[in-house]
């Protein structure tokens, strides 16, 4: 057992690391007064969706080079690209405390993975065998009361205090404010694909990295005509009762992608249904998973990015409230029809 040192326990997929991440570390072992942090890079996060990129030991690697010379106070932690399978947070925490004590140790949160974490396993042993750090993240606000926190842990409050909760696991809950530094891991990866010059979000040693092992190279030699696979992703959509599927191609335009295809669930519940087989069946096909997924969880607007095609799957409301179609009016209309209709 470390007597007195007090630990914080950082993970992510870091894919890849960028200057959000190091700007996060650098402020809360200074605030908080941590003595060590420790980043873990899990080997697969069991809440987001796979995506095309690098193997957890590359993710590894870029961690280890954004750290690089960074001193004794941050140590890279490769425990769970070791142990490998789904990466779980306790199972983390837990091969920690053999050597913290849980009054020492402090798990790192950015205020935007709230929403989820009642979703994590052994959550209530989480907020028993560590403390919490939370970030702030620019779009979203801290909690002023017990009620603004998720209803698991309004239950666990037993003193709120302005940016301190006393928990009743005799563990406790502290905010930290951050300089915000615009920037995620996705659009990171998205510049990357479009050439965009991205020195100035991620360590060059990292970027170097990232150039000479070809990652987040477009999966395009595995799909070879982008028109004929915006099809079968449309007749996939279509086979699972989409509403109003369309398809454009947007070739002779100024956009993000090459061709997108928009479509409707008639619940959220039916949008998150139909992206989920969607990425399904092109795995299947083609052997490939997105570059992006966007908003899966909540099913009210999903972005399924590959590459040269995006498809927009919405609940149908949001999808008139929006009225998305648009922004491609001077695109090619595929004309799209369902294979059952044409039968």
């Amino acid at each position: 057992m470390i007597k007195g040192t007090r630990v914080g326990i950082f993970g992510g997929s870091f894919n890849p690391p960028h200057m959000g991440h190091l700007n996060s570390l650098q402020t809360v072992i200074k605030k908080a007064g941590l003595d060590e942090i420790r980043i873990v890079p899990a080997a697969a996060n069991p809440l987001k969706v796979k995506v095309e990129g690098p193997s957890p030991e590359q993710r590894l690697e870029m961690t280890r080079l954004a750290l690089s010379g960074w001193g004794d106070q941050f140590v890279v932690d490769d425990q769970e690209v070791l142990r490998g399978g789904k990466s779980y947070t306790i199972d983390t925490i837990l091969n920690l405390r053999k050597q913290v004590d849980a009054n020492d140790l402090y798990l790192i949160l950015g205020i935007d993975q709230l929403q989820d974490f009642e979703k994590w396993k052994s959550v209530h042993k989480v907020i028993t065998e560590a403390n919490i750090i939370i970030t702030s993240r620019p779009g979203f606000h801290f909690p002023q009361s017990p009620e603004e926190l998720p209803p698991f842990l309004e239950k666990e409050v037993l003193e709120f205090d302005f940016n301190f909760i006393e928990l009743k696991t005799g563990r406790n809950i502290q905010f930290i404010k951050l300089e915000d530094v615009v920037v995620s891991s996705t659009e990171v990866r998205k510049w990357i694909r479009i050439k965009k010059n991205v020195s100035k979000y991620i360590p060059l040693a990292v970027e170097k990295y990232i150039r000479e092992n070809n990652i987040y190279a477009s999966p395009g030699h595995r799909i070879k005509d982008y028109e004929k696979f915006t099809e079968f992703c449309a007749n996939q959509l279509f086979s699972r009762k989409a509403i109003a599927v369309r398809g454009f191609d947007l070739r002779k335009i100024a956009s993000p992608s090459e061709f997108t295809v928009v479509a409707s669930g008639t619940s959220t519940r039916h949008a998150s249904s139909l992206a989920e087989n969607l990425m399904k069946a092109v795995k299947e096909e083609y052997n490939v998973y997105p570059q992006s997924v966007e908003g899966i969880q909540e099913g009210r607007w999903v972005v399924v990015d590959y590459g040269s095609l995006i498809c927009h799957v919405f609940y149908d409301y949001v999808r008139q409230e929006y009225s998305i179609e648009k922004l491609w009016a001077e695109g090619k209309d595929l004309g799209l029809l369902d294979p059952d209709l044409k039968k």
